[in-house]
């Protein structure tokens, strides 16, 4: 099975290793030329969008947003244009779910199975090859491949038909940006009152305020390390696409709304490059107070 990769960014360069990793033959395309160059050291090979469409029997993608996804499927010569009958798409991208259902209507009329395969866990899930693929798409396509996820993801979950990953996807995100803020308010309260934000850490992540979220971030604002796991821009990018689908069908969603303010001044701030831990910095503005410093 021959396999192609477009977008070669934090995440998907680290998938395409794992997908090598595994054994399949993988042909990349990436605007960035030095993280082709990288992959194609790891036993990829470069090429074009139009000779992956012509050429794999598998077409993926993992790029920035909807726009991207559709500039590169459905525009005029675009890989869909070159794709066969009984070829699939999976879109690994998360995208606003109602873009995902046109791309996928468009790919059936032409014979062309799709999945929505969104993942969770940032860079680090991505270079050890855990992360968690929530997926949209029939269950026969879904079985086909999901052994394929699995090579990059620990847990690869069908969330129902196509839309459904990016639907799910938008959840999780939504609930990843409020942990990590009530994350940074808790600590800067701690610090503030004069305790150590690292000791409240070790205290309470064995307990029911634990989480995922807070093993990963914490320390990073403990440190300072505002290298990006996940972009502060994508975050906002997500929670975008949470807000246009909870507006769509009539969901209430204020907590969003009040930490997509927040990602977005700090975006204004110059901040969008940073990890959306960096969350911490919003509250340091305010109180003047620097976590664990």
């Amino acid at each position: 099975m021959k396999l192609g990769l477009i977008g070669l960014g934090i995440m998907g360069k680290p998938m395409a290793k794992n997908l090598l990793k595994a054994g399949y033959e993988l042909l990349v395309n990436d605007r960035n030329e030095a993280n082709v160059a990288e992959v194609v050291a790891a036993g990829a090979t470069a090429a074009t969008q139009p000779e992956i469409g012509d050429t794999c029997d598998v077409v993926m993608t993992m790029l920035p947003n909807s726009p991207q996804v559709k500039e590169v499927m459905l525009t005029p010569g675009g890989v869909a244009e070159h794709m066969r009958p009984g070829t699939t798409f999976i879109d690994m991208s998360s995208i606003n779910p109602v873009a995902s259902k046109e791309i996928a209507a468009v790919l059936e009329a032409k014979g062309i199975d799709m999945l929505d395969a969104p993942v969770s866990g940032g860079e680090p899930k991505a270079i050890d090859g855990t992360l968690s693929f929530m997926v949209g798409g029939k269950q026969e396509v879904f079985d086909k491949y999901k052994d394929l996820l699995g090579c990059m993801g620990a847990s690869v979950v069908r969330c129902g038909d196509v839309g459904a990953g990016n639907t799910t996807k938008l959840a999780n995100q939504i609930i990843v940006a409020c942990n990590i803020q009530a994350l940074a308010e808790a600590l800067t309260l701690a610090q503030k009152a004069g305790v150590d934000p690292q000791l409240v850490f070790e205290a309470i992540k064995g307990g029911l305020a634990g989480s995922t979220v807070m093993n990963a971030k914490a320390p990073m604002m403990i440190a300072g390390d505002e290298k990006p796991g996940f972009k502060i821009d994508l975050h906002i990018k997500d929670l975008n696409n949470a807000l246009d689908c909870a507006h769509a069908i009539g969901a209430p969603v204020p907590m969003t709304a009040e930490v997509q303010e927040v990602l977005q001044w700090l975006h204004n701030n110059g901040e969008g490059q940073h990890d959306h831990s960096c969350i911490a910095h919003y509250y340091e503005k305010l109180t003047g107070i620097q976590i664990g410093r």
